[in-house]
């Protein structure tokens, strides 16, 4: 197990991805560069009022700690009380434009050290996909992009992850998906680190193959009020998964994390409605008609 092949393939990939946005969004990222007392640190790579971007953020973290938060030991109760590292890349774009879907992708190692003992260790990620108003070829081909990532290991794993993360991203109380989906995978050591370390690093590696495409499509086309406030309604949901159910916001949080990096995945401006329904036969109900549902995204549009 080498720890600092992963810590420099994420510092890498951070930049690569930041890199990339600026060039598309056109405005320099903020580079802000922290330290957490209980140990550890890392930069946040964020841009706010771009001319493509919203709000976009990069994060890389570099934590550790001598006793485990409730939110990691709580699925793995043997591990309590060990002492822990973790790092990562997190990141999300929330584009100005409507018909530019929200994005979110992640890659991460964690271990957790006993004297005496061996120690647990794993990788986890997936990147995953939120339109505001959806297209089909925007959904085939940023699956088809997750399924590349993941054919080389094992050709179960799009499948297998691609439900888990169709499982996860699900607002219980609403009863609907996040977004379309992607790809969600954690707790992952099967195959042995370097396995499960490249695997990682080629989802990382998609990330901008399968979003930018996507960003460049539609982040000029013409919108009016009514599609901006249906985004910004949407954009509610997000916040309420972040908050409630996501399991990296809740380890930042519990294990005294920076809270502007945690929580810069938040939308800039959202709206709450009560009860509000979507007119029938309009743009806005095909969302949930036809895109906030788990589909066969690459078995209903072969070719991909």
């Amino acid at each position: 197990m080498e720890i600092g092949r992963v810590k420099e393939f994420l510092v890498e990939l951070q930049e690569l991805i930041v890199e990339r946005m600026e060039q598309i969004d056109g405005k320099a990222f903020r580079r802000d560069g922290w330290q957490r007392p209980e140990g550890g640190g890392g930069q946040s790579c964020l841009v706010e009022e771009g001319g493509v971007l919203e709000r976009g953020g990069v994060n890389f973290s570099h934590v550790m700690g001598e006793k485990l938060p409730p939110s990691a030991s709580a699925h793995r109760p043997e591990l309590a009380g060990r002492r822990w590292q973790a790092m990562g890349v997190s990141l999300v774009m929330h584009p100005r434009n409507p018909y530019a879907p929200t994005t979110h992708m992640n890659v991460r190692f964690f271990v957790a050290e006993k004297d005496g003992e061996a120690p647990v260790w794993w990788f986890g990620g997936g990147m995953d996909l939120t339109p505001y108003y959806g297209f089909e070829e925007d959904a085939t081909h940023f699956h088809a992009m997750c399924k590349r990532a993941l054919d080389p290991f094992d050709a179960g794993y799009y499948p297998r992850f691609k439900q888990w993360c169709d499982e996860y991203f699900y607002l219980k109380h609403r009863k609907e998906p996040r977004g379309i989906g992607g790809i969600f995978y954690d707790d992952l050591a099967e195959g042995g680190f370097e396995q499960c370390l490249n695997l990682t690093e080629s989802v990382g590696d998609h990330f901008l193959s399968a979003y930018v495409p996507i960003l460049e499509r539609r982040a000029e086309l013409p919108y009016g009020e009514r599609e901006r406030d249906f985004q910004l309604y949407r954009r509610g949901r997000y916040v309420e998964f972040n908050l409630v159910f996501d399991r990296g916001t809740l380890f930042g949080l519990q294990s005294g994390g920076r809270t502007e990096s945690i929580l810069m995945s938040m939308p800039p401006l959202v709206k709450w409605r009560y009860d509000w329904q979507p007119e029938p036969g309009s743009p806005e109900a095909r969302l949930y008609t036809d895109f906030l549902r788990p589909r066969d995204w690459l078995g209903e549009f072969p070719g991909y």
